[in-house]
Parts: structure tokens; C-alpha cells; sequence
């Protein structure tokens, strides 16, 4: 066998080199086939965890930090440009689950040096990556194409676009290595992307290319990866109370009209970021071992139509 064929065949994933298991029967007919673990337990139990954009109090990535945490992780890097919150979200994290290691790492999100060096200590220390949620992001300006810049929309796209292509490129390479405790490789690879990336007039044109171009990357990339049980996925979240949209909460408040957020989404309402999380740690679980390559909508309905009045028509 040559050496490149030897490679290929090291990289499959485990369901395509062990056969399925026969999972018996119960009385006369089968009992049902699995491929993940049991969902009743800690659902990513001894998994290690990169998580960039991590700082913001209000953020999603805070948030599935936590999720991560109460489900049994091992190990969990928590990463952003800016770091004034992250000491506080690791104590708060040992706090709360003791049992889990928490790195605390200042990274720019569109350096490729930054994100191998975090990527490569994380193998140093635990010779393993199971999750990398590529979640950094920045929104400039909300003028018109007119206005703008091509330094703000290329600003956007480094920090919005090409930090996913570099959190696939080495994340993946992090998830195709094996060893005694992951003889098989494996991994999800997960992105913010943004209902303003499915659907028109729901962000600035830097913002809306940017997270548009996050889905073909995550579609792209579980083709290029296919057979190496490496799946990659992007979330699409709506309109949610981060750090990014505090100042629309804040001001909504202060003119006694929240509950106006979300009014042109079927449900009514905005969100909070624990409920994207709750996404995330799905897909980034084996529970999701068959979701790949898609881009899941956490929206409140709002990219299932057209803008309406809860009630009436468009």
C-alpha cells in the first residue's frame, strides 16, 4: 500500500472502518441501531473545546462555553482578541464545574499564526480537539453600500469570513490526529453565521457578505473532509441580546419598547445567547452525528418567510 493510500485509509472515521454493531432484538423485531452514546449522560463527556469570541459577557460564545461546561467537558479554550472578561468566565466556570479545564487565551481570530498556535498547544496538552466553534465576529457600521468602505468590509471579512476558513483549515488538521484515547479521527467543526446570511436586509453589506460567505466555507470544507467523521455546520442565529446588540436592547428599554424586538419574527421575540448555545452544544455532540454540511437557522422563525404582522398576511 502506498503511503498516500495509507493515509487516506488512517483517516476514516470510525463508522467507516468498524462494522456496525448488531444491536439485537427485542421479542420479534430489531432493536433500534445507534451510532452515538447514550443521551442521558454528559453529552460531550472528556471532549476538548476551542471557542473564539468568548469575551463578551453577553455572548454566545460565553454561553456555550457554560453548556459545554455542565456537559462534562474536559478541556475548554476560550478565546478573543479582546481579553478583559475572560479571567472572570474562567473562574466563574470553575465555580460551577470544578471538574473542568479552562485556557484562557488572547487570539486574533484572522491570524493564521494565532489560531495554529492555539490549535497546537491544544494538542500539546491534550493530544486531542474534538470542537472548534469558530465564533468571532465584528459589526462596523450599519450605512448604506453608498457610504461605506472598502477598509470596513474587508475589515468585516477577516474577522467574519476568513477566521472560519482558518478555524476549518487547522482545526480539522488538530481532528484528523489520533491516539490511545481517540483512535479514530473525529470532530465538529461549528461557525456563526447570521440569518442576515440567509436572507436580504438583515445587516450592513459587509455584515450580510461576511456571514453569507461562512456557509459555503462549513459546506465546502465536510466535502473536503468527507469520510474523516470531521462535520461541519454553521449556525445562523437572529436577532440576539449580545454584546453586539446590546445598544439596540438598551435603547429599546430606555424607551419602554422591548417588547417591539422580534415583532417581525413568528415567535414574537428576541433571544438570549444560552438559546443558540443550546444549538451549539448539540451539534457539536454526537447526537448530531448525522448533521453536515448545513446551516441551521436559530431565528425564531424570522428566515422561514418574508417580514409580517403576527396575525395577518404578508
Amino acid at each position: 500500500m502506498s503511503r498516500a493510500a495509507r493515509a487516506r485509509v488512517q483517516a476514516l472515521s470510525e463508522q467507516l472502518v468498524k462494522p456496525r454493531q448488531d444491536p439485537g432484538t427485542f421479542e420479534d423485531i430489531p432493536r433500534i441501531p445507534t451510532i452515538a452514546g447514550d443521551s442521558n449522560g454528559p453529552r460531550v463527556k472528556d471532549k476538548v473545546i476551542i471557542i473564539t469570541g468568548a469575551n463578551s459577557p453577553l455572548g454566545i460564545g460565553r454561553a456555550t462555553a457554560h453548556q459545554f461546561a455542565r456537559n462534562g467537558a474536559k478541556a475548554i479554550f476560550i478565546c478573543d482578541f479582546t481579553t478583559s472578561h475572560l479571567d472572570t468566565h474562567k473562574r466563574e466556570i470553575a465555580s460551577l464545574y470544578p471538574g473542568v479545564e479552562v485556557q484562557c487565551r488572547r487570539m486574533d481570530a484572522g491570524s493564521e499564526d494565532d489560531v495554529k498556535a492555539v490549535v497546537d498547544e491544544c494538542l500539546e496538552l491534550y493530544g486531542r480537539l474534538d470542537v472548534f466553534f469558530a465564533n468571532a465576529g465584528v459589526s462596523l457600521t450599519t450605512r448604506r453600500v453608498l457610504e461605506s468602505s472598502a477598509e470596513d468590509f474587508m475589515t468585516v471579512m477577516r474577522t467574519n469570513a476568513l477566521s472560519v476558513f482558518l478555524a476549518v483549515k487547522h482545526g480539522a488538521r488538530a481532528m484528523l490526529h489520533t491516539s490511545p484515547s481517540k483512535p479514530f479521527p473525529s470532530g465538529s467543526l461549528l461557525a456563526t453565521a447570521s440569518s442576515a446570511g440567509l436572507r436580504s436586509n438583515a445587516g450592513a453589506t459587509d455584515y450580510s457578505a461576511s456571514k453569507a460567505a461562512v456557509i459555503p466555507i462549513m459546506q465546502t470544507s465536510c466535502y473536503q473532509l468527507a469520510g474523516t467523521g470531521i462535520r461541519c455546520n454553521a449556525i445562523c442565529p437572529g436577532l440576539i441580546e449580545t454584546g453586539m446588540t446590546a445598544q439596540v436592547y438598551e435603547g429599546a428599554r430606555a424607551r419602554g419598547t422591548e417588547g417591539r424586538i422580534g415583532q417581525v419574527n413568528p415567535l414574537g421575540r428576541g433571544a438570549v445567547a444560552d438559546e443558540v448555545a443550546r444549538v451549539a452544544l448539540f451539534l457539536g455532540s454526537e447526537e448530531a452525528s448525522y448533521v453536515n454540511g448545513q446551516a441551521w437557522a436559530v431565528c425564531g422563525g424570522l428566515t422561514a418567510g418574508h417580514p409580517y404582522v403576527v396575525g395577518k398576511m404578508a
